[in-house]
């Protein structure tokens, strides 16, 4: 293997699959069995998960809403949609635990970074919950900052997308897609991989990110096998 302890990063909109709203149970069950065939093979993965599926709190100011109360909202709905992954799982005999920013203990353990690490080390999945805890900062950035903490060697960040390209593919056919990019590249040519507060933590501490396309069967497997999957952003 060529990474043997991974963060996950995955859009809440993706597990819409085709539905408008919501979780669409075929897609919940396609992420499980991708994570699975990982964790067999004795990869540590964690994973975080978006919420813009039931509720996105930047999208809420626009109706009014106060913008701390709707990212609180928005972490609430990152905490169902790990509960949901969670029970996906274990419905597979993986063995997971959901840590939580926000302290919740009937739902999951709170967030503490070594216990974390022991579930790793353990074979467990770790599902962190809530995004950083805090107001302003996005899943991105609570994915970088998570793995980070949990000495990850790499951010994936599952897209229905299978890298970085010029312009959007799904827009412009002519869209040409990056092989590898450093992270200067990806400043200068003003790309969008993460929020640019996530990008910056994981350029500082040295992290590479790889963008690829966790909706093709096997991909997880083959990106983490070593295969160029994706588009990868290195030093």
């Amino acid at each position: 293997m060529k990474y043997n302890r991974v963060l996950l990063k995955l859009s809440g909109e993706s597990l819409m699959g085709s539905k408008q709203f919501g979780i669409d149970p075929a897609m919940l069950n396609h992420y499980a069995k991708e994570i699975k065939q990982v964790v067999e093979k004795g990869v540590q993965l964690a994973v975080v998960i978006g919420g813009g599926n039931i509720f996105r709190g930047i999208n809420a100011t626009e109706g009014g809403l106060d913008r701390v109360q709707g990212d609180y909202m928005g972490m609430l709905a990152t905490v169902m949609n790990g509960m949901a992954l969670q029970s996906a799982l274990e419905n597979m005999g993986v063995q997971t635990r959901l840590l939580t920013a926000i302290e919740m203990k009937e739902i999951g353990e709170p967030f503490i970074r070594r216990r974390a690490i022991r579930h790793l080390e353990k074979g467990r999945v770790v599902i962190f919950g809530a995004g950083t805890g805090n107001p302003y900062f996005t899943t991105d950035t609570a994915a970088s900052l998570r793995a980070i903490e949990i000495e990850a060697e790499v951010v994936l960040k599952g897209t229905r997308v299978d890298g970085i390209y010029t312009a959007d593919p799904e827009k412009d056919k002519s869209a040409q897609k990056y092989e590898t990019l450093s992270f200067d590249e990806v400043y200068s040519k003003g790309l969008n991989v993460m929020d640019m507060t996530a990008f910056t933590l994981c350029n500082e501490n040295k992290l590479p990110i790889i963008v690829f396309d966790i909706n093709t069967p096997g991909n997880l497997l083959r990106l983490i096998e070593g295969e160029k999957v994706g588009t990868l952003v290195e030093f």
